[in-house]
């Protein structure tokens, strides 16, 4: 007899600048279908990027539960910052819009977060920073996220943020070498800021390096940031979970 926990199902769902990616995950976190993707709406507005991932999900089958990478701020399911998507999303609960959509739980996340905590050992300090169509991050410590880092609109070089200078609109201007440059900066700036042990590099534009990188530097597969979505229902820490729909705005 199967166990029932063991059998549970997770829809993983990550929604990016660009493309809205699901897949359906195990109990251990091991992907049961292949990833699908759509181009996400334009303009990006809640209700029709909602619309696409009812789309998605039907395609994917059957699932218990979902989980949600958002590229903004995100406090208990609802959505503080979106400046890659639309105005409209901010203080716009996802959570519960989608519980109702999709008729299932659903806790949503940074998708950096995300991306990381499918990344991770747990041992030490260690960052992850996505590259897209935007600049994302998140830092770990022993495996615990420390809330609510937002590295991307800080100011990087030359009067500008790490977005400004390494998002996908800087690499289509300036072209890959360029770009690659301004990364090594910012992986050298961001070791003396965290003394990390180990840096974890994704998203959708990682395929564009071609430095050589430092020994603790590691690029992650784009799967990662779906793959990562079983953690937000795990028995963890509270602070680790620091931006799902519960009675504590971090689990």
């Amino acid at each position: 007899m199967v166990n029932q926990v063991e059998s549970i199902k997770t829809l993983a769902v990550d929604i990016g600048g660009s493309g809205t990616k699901t897949i359906v995950l195990d109990a251990a976190g091991e992907a049961v279908t292949t990833r699908n993707r759509v181009p996400t709406p334009n303009p990006a507005k809640p209700q029709p990027v909602i619309e696409a991932i009812a789309a998605l999900a039907k395609e994917q089958g059957e699932f218990d539960r979902v989980s949600v990478g958002f590229p903004g701020v995100v406090r208990n399911g609802i959505i503080y910052t979106a400046v890659n998507l639309d105005p409209d999303w901010v203080e716009f609960n996802l959570a519960e819009a989608l519980t109702n959509v999709l008729e299932k739980p659903v806790r949503v996340c940074n998708d950096a977060d995300i991306q990381g905590l499918g990344a991770i050992s747990g041992i030490g300090v260690e960052l992850t920073i996505t590259l897209g169509t935007g600049f994302g991050s998140a830092l770990f410590v022993n495996g615990a996220l420390v809330p609510n880092l937002e590295l991307g609109h800080h100011p990087f070089r030359k009067s500008q943020t790490y977005e400004e200078q390494l998002g996908r609109a800087a690499l289509d201007k300036v072209g890959d070498r360029r770009w690659n440059r301004r990364l090594q900066k910012a992986i050298a700036n961001l070791e003396h800021l965290f003394n990390y042990d180990r840096l974890y590099i994704g998203g959708g534009e990682a395929k564009k390096i071609t430095l050589d990188l430092p020994a603790n530097v590691t690029i992650v597969p784009n799967i990662t940031g779906l793959l990562g979505g079983i953690a937000l229902w795990r028995e963890l820490p509270s602070e680790v979970i620091r931006r799902s729909p519960s009675p504590s705005p971090y689990i």
